[in-house]
């Protein structure tokens, strides 16, 4: 049974739709979002948050923005210390300033943390939430509009996704992505977030899509030697872009096609598709995406392994996620530590429109690979209204060896909703295997092999059926079907056994003997009739039969011919002496000729059984004149 999970819950007075840990402090928790421009009373924020506390969430300090701008939209911690933290936010600029063509939708701020003795586990909250002791600094530090001008002049238009590459333990460089929401012709922009203030110097690579089309979701990897690899994709297609560090971040590489979602037959009843809706990665190799059902019919997780030849990539693993969840919002994965090997377990959010997030686990291992999903738990009911956006912070494992004195370890889920509301699950995990000094960390403890799996399921199966055919002659014997092997009337009171037991109902019965007076295969064979009693009954193949089937000394097979017809006789030997009649052998060669048309004619001999069969039978001589015939006198 899963450890239980503590869960801690704050509402903030604005709508929220973004969220990200610090990547190197899980303390810490930026939110982001409001009314957005021209609605009185509700701001626009940035929120940072202590949730050091399992059962807590604090306020520490907030981020006041223009009301006459849009709300935070998206939001990434990129840079972090002990004393302050670099974010990036989206967030459009005014309309006055979009129909004058300028959108600088990409900010950038920079946090001062709260002094370490008052911060993370040291906190100490007063009574309105506040971290006591400290009055925090934000500073403003740039704004840059990374996408084509082209497509910023569209109101609607705005940052739909910001992410970065996953934060390295020693700190090293790390690539951005922006991706365009209710654009034309959608756009997606990489570029360097080392940079304090991200700028157009700053970009590194772009992708326009085609029209109509747009990034639904965006991810970043570290690939193999100084190359990132991004994958993006679309309502319908999966499409892979390389960046490499070697040309300073720039590329000038086509995007790859991975996968298409195939069309619908022909004769189905619909011709609506799935839409991918969110996209991660597992390793360099395997993409996890998010797929929702057409007409809000369920959502489901798909894995995809990229081919490292260049070819098509293949689905390699499905997920159908729970009934209730008809249309899914959210996705994020969190990759926990690995061990000498590089096994390592992954653990998978998904959020959905019925306010519920599922969890999953993934098994990975270098020689066997993935292994199939197994359900951790559903929470239900988190949030008062639509939830918008989930996060995991970054687990960093504690260094080994692994003692009594480690302290317990964790991972946080934090999700927030349009109804002010910020949850943070606080997930315990545990070391795996358990008395190592060197584990790795995992949710739900690996289970056995498939194969020990399936012999335990093989043996459970054997002793259901077992049960079964024990109770079911358990019953009939009470109920007198079925003579008392067991003794079964016996195991019941004396009262339930008079209302309800009965006696062998064929105890006392003798079966009836059946006898039948069909002769045996000799006593039909002995009785043969001999002369004309066969006549008419058998024709000559039965009798060819019959002679070599058996001892027929003393009796041999007479033909004659009968105008249409030929009619087949069995006789003594010495009856056949006084008849006119010769062997087979005997008969002249158009004699024979003319036996065989009629044999022919009449069904009784074929040319291909050979004359072999025939040697031995007498014909009558008064068929002589069809041989003459046959012979042209």
């Amino acid at each position: 049974m899963p450890a239980p999970i503590y869960t801690a819950k704050s509402t903030l007075s604005y709508p929220l739709y973004c969220a990200d840990f610090d990547p190197y402090n899980d303390s810490f928790l930026l939110v982001g979002g409001g009314g957005g421009e021209g609605r009185s009373g509700v701001g626009n924020k940035i929120t940072l948050l202590n949730t050091s506390r399992r059962k807590q969430i604090s306020e520490v300090v907030d981020i006041e923005l223009a009301r006459d701008e849009d709300s935070v939209t998206s939001l990434a911690v990129a840079q972090s210390s002990e004393s302050s933290a670099i974010v990036l936010a989206g967030i459009n600029s005014s309309t006055s300033h979009q129909q004058a063509g300028k959108n600088e939708h990409l900010r950038s701020f920079k946090l001062d943390y709260p002094p370490k003795t008052n911060a993370a586990e040291e906190a100490v909250s007063n009574e309105e939430g506040k971290t006591s002791g400290y009055n925090g600094k934000t500073t403003a530090l740039g704004r840059a509009s990374l996408f084509n001008p082209s497509l910023v002049v569209k109101k609607e238009t705005y940052q739909r996704v910001l992410r970065l590459s996953p934060a390295r333990q020693e700190r090293g460089t790390r690539l951005g992505a922006v991706a365009t929401g209710l654009a034309p012709e959608g756009e997606v922009v990489l570029f360097n977030a080392n940079a304090s203030s991200p700028q157009t110097s700053d970009i590194c690579g772009g992708i326009a899509l085609s029209k109509g089309e747009e990034a639904a979701d965006v991810d970043i990897i570290e690939g193999k030697g100084e190359d990132f690899q991004v994958v993006y994709c679309t309502d319908f297609e999966v499409y892979q872009y390389t960046v490499s560090t070697a040309s300073n971040l720039n590329s000038s590489s086509k995007p790859r096609f991975l996968y298409g979602t195939p069309h619908p037959d022909a004769f189905s009843s619909g011709n609506a598709r799935p839409i991918f809706r969110a996209i991660r990665f597992l390793t360099q190799n395997l993409l996890l995406l998010l797929q929702n059902k057409p007409g809000r019919s369920g959502a489901e997780l798909l894995i995809l392994d990229i081919m490292e030849s260049g070819g098509l990539s293949n689905i390699i693993l499905r997920k159908r996620l729970h009934r209730s969840m008809k249309a899914a919002i959210g996705l994020e994965v969190a990759i926990l530590s690995s061990d000498s090997k590089g096994a390592k377990q992954i653990v998978v959010a998904v959020a959905g429109q019925d306010i519920s997030i599922e969890l999953l686990t993934l098994d990975y291992t270098p020689a066997k690979g993935l292994g199939k999903f197994r359900l951790h738990s559903v929470l239900r009911d988190i949030h008062p209204l639509q939830l918008t956006k989930l996060t995991f912070s970054t687990f960093r494992a504690p260094s080994h060896p692994v003692t009594s004195a480690t302290m317990p370890q964790y991972l946080k889920l934090a999700s927030v909703s349009m109804g002010n509301t910020v949850v943070v699950h606080t997930l315990p995990l545990s070391p795996f295997p358990f008395k190592s000094g060197e584990p790795r960390y995992v949710l739900i403890t690996p289970g056995a092999s498939e194969a020990a799996q399936l012999t335990f399921s093989v043996f459970v199966s054997i002793i259901m059926v077992a049960l079964g055919a024990f109770l079911l002659q358990a019953f009939t014997e009470i109920r007198g079907g079925t003579p008392p092997y067991l003794g079964a009337t016996n195991w019941l009171s004396p009262t339930v056994k008079d209302w309800i037991a009965r006696p062998y109902m064929f105890e006392n019965v003798t079966p009836p003997v059946i006898t039948t007076n069909l002769p045996s295969v000799e006593q039909a064979r002995d009785t043969v009739p001999d002369g004309a009693n066969l006549r008419k009954k058998l024709g000559l193949r039965h009798l060819l039969k019959w002679r070599s089937s058996g001892d027929t000394t003393g009796k041999a097979i007479m033909v004659r011919d009968e105008g249409t017809d030929v009619s087949a006789e069995v006789h003594g030997d010495k009856e056949i002496v006084r008849m006119e009649a010769k062997r087979w052998e005997d008969l002249e060669e158009h004699e024979r000729e003319g036996w065989k048309q009629k044999l022919t004619e009449v069904g009784e001999w074929a040319a291909e059984e050979g004359e072999a069969v025939l040697q031995g039978v007498f014909f009558s001589q008064i068929v002589g004149a069809v041989g003459q015939a046959v012979g042209g006198g």
